[in-house]
């Protein structure tokens, strides 16, 4: 099938390839239907586009290119997860100009199963994650840090 899309224009969608929020996501309740696409050649970046409107498309990304030792529980039988291995977490990039003052929001991550094509945005109640977490984390390495 054909969508509009915000960033590519009219492309073709295999209906297969969509994913379903039942509750939408917070503030776009009323959208149910979207879609990863690539937005990058190496697949670190993803347009989660809107099947039903042209111009919802937010820039998502797999938190653990960026944050390893993120974590947080999951409620496995609201999105009917059988497998870990079925299991897909993306959060959502804020583009910044410069690049590297750009922010990845860990407080709710898009959890989906793969396996059904379901996902749901939770909203975490954990101090240690906010909505501005730096994409690319400030400092030079160790060195610094590091006294005489």
């Amino acid at each position: 099938m054909k969508i509009e899309t915000r960033y590519f224009g009219e492309i073709e969608i295999d209906k297969k390839d969509c994913i379903e929020f039942p509750a939408g996501l917070p503030g776009f309740e009323s959208y149910h239907s979207f879609v990863l696409l690539p937005v990058d050649e190496l697949g670190t970046y993803f347009a989660l586009q809107s099947v039903e409107e042209a111009g919802l498309s937010l820039i998502v990304t797999n938190p653990y290119h960026f944050y390893k030792d993120y974590e947080f529980d999951i409620e496995e039988e609201k999105l009917g997860i059988m497998r870990t291995e079925d299991v897909a977490v993306y959060n959502v990039v804020t583009l910044r100009d410069p690049f590297d003052e750009s922010t990845l929001n860990l407080q709710a991550p898009i959890v989906m199963n793969t396996a059904v094509g379901k996902a749901k945005q939770l909203i975490l109640n954990q101090p240690e994650y906010n909505t501005k977490h730096l994409l690319i984390p400030s400092g030079k390495g160790g060195e610094s840090h590091a006294r005489p």
